[in-house]
């Protein structure tokens, strides 16, 4: 390793395009549903107020009842606000009400100025509606008070957030290690030559598998001690867990070869599993929430296989979600495996076409040797 060169590069990746991309460090213009059943003009000033919020923005307003984790699956909102019937009515003749809200509490950072800003709000119209001296709002009587509830981890269990994030970056991370160096150990042994004279793209690509399985069943293991000696909650089916990891896998072993491919050793191919794996885990949603990042960024980290699959098990394990709450999601993956797969097709053809060329090469300098000796 070039260290003179590497440590420079380093620091400028860690200075300029990580403070960049983690610029932000609060949740500014946070997805936010609104379910409105009292459809007035004091719930509609209502949403104007949180739209109105740095740390809100208003990504759907519904006016018929609604089951709130339905808003949160994808990481399309993290929060529901519901104005229930009446509420209009109730502010003025004294009685008091409650609006609900809900937060997405798969990781706990992503809501605390949402928290925050509700509250303000609520008190400052409360304050408003009770009658301050000058105040037109003297008949006002008030009494608007917030009942929230945290979905899918309530008690803010490690079990189900930073540890479970660990289980699939090392998981991740190691599979990396064991696969990345394949085509540099083909090459070195010979055998890369074979492949690409007889063989397909698929013919490297299976030889992940046996590594794919076992990581999946390492994972498996994992998530069951958590669950029996912490407090992990698997709130989905684990046959939807399974199958998005056999897709997965066999994108990840993909990615991992593809990176290792024109490495001259095992070696070299290892250093490069940090361009696979720590971009995943850092803006995947682990370590800090989507709501700190601005979407570009939330849409640039899709280039790497692990911000996927945090994006479904966070929709799987934590939130519970079946196949159709996903869907949306798997569809996407769908098209960034067929993008992976037609680079690691025009890779391996060009190698082949490459070896083959060479071949000619000699063969045809052997001929001209024969002809000499002749």
């Amino acid at each position: 390793m070039p260290y003179e060169k590497v440590s420079i590069m380093v620091a400028m990746v860690i200075s300029v395009v990580l403070c960049v991309m983690l610029g932000g460090n609060f949740s500014k213009d946070a997805p936010v549903v609104v379910v409105d059943l009292d459809n007035s003009a004091y719930t509609r000033e209502l949403t104007n107020r949180i739209d109105a919020s740095e740390y809100m923005k208003v990504a759907a307003v519904v006016n018929t009842p609604a089951d709130p984790r339905s808003f949160l699956y994808r990481d399309r909102a993290v929060a529901v606000v519901y104005f229930p019937a009446g509420i209009e009515k109730d502010r003025y003749t004294g009685v008091e009400n409650r609006i609900g809200i809900f937060y997405d509490n798969t990781n706990v950072a992503q809501t605390a100025e949402i928290k925050e800003a509700m509250n303000e709000l609520i008190a400052l119209d409360n304050a408003a509606a009770g009658g301050d001296p000058g105040s037109t709002n003297d008949t006002i009587a008030g009494g608007i008070r917030l009942a929230d509830r945290n979905l899918f981890n309530p008690n803010a269990s490690t079990s189900n957030g930073m540890t479970l994030g660990f289980l699939f970056f090392f998981g991740s991370m190691f599979y990396t290690f064991a696969t990345i160096g394949m085509v540099p150990r083909l090459r070195l042994s010979g055998e890369l030559d074979a492949v690409l004279r007889a063989g397909t793209p698929w013919d490297i690509i299976v030889r992940t598998l046996p590594y794919g399985g076992l990581l999946i069943v390492s994972w498996c293991v994992g998530m069951a001690v958590l669950r029996v000696w912490g407090d992990l909650i698997f709130a989905g089916h684990l046959a939807n867990f399974v199958f998005v990891q056999i897709f997965y896998v066999f994108v990840l072993g993909m990615v991992t070869t593809l990176t290792g491919w024109t490495a001259a050793n095992p070696g070299i191919a290892a250093s490069r599993m940090i361009l696979i794996i720590p971009g995943g885990f850092i803006f995947g949603g682990p370590t800090g929430p989507l709501t700190h990042f601005a979407d570009w960024v939330v849409g640039f980290s899709h280039i790497w296989p692990l911000t996927w699959e945090f994006h479904f098990t966070r929709d799987i394990i934590t939130r519970g979600a079946d196949f159709m709450n996903y869907a949306a999601t798997f569809g996407a993956f769908l098209i960034y495996i067929a993008v992976i797969g037609i680079l690691y097709t025009l890779r391996f053809y060009r190698a082949k076409k490459e070896l083959l060329a060479r071949d000619a090469e000699e063969h045809a300098r052997a001929g001209a040797r024969l002809t000499a000796e002749s």
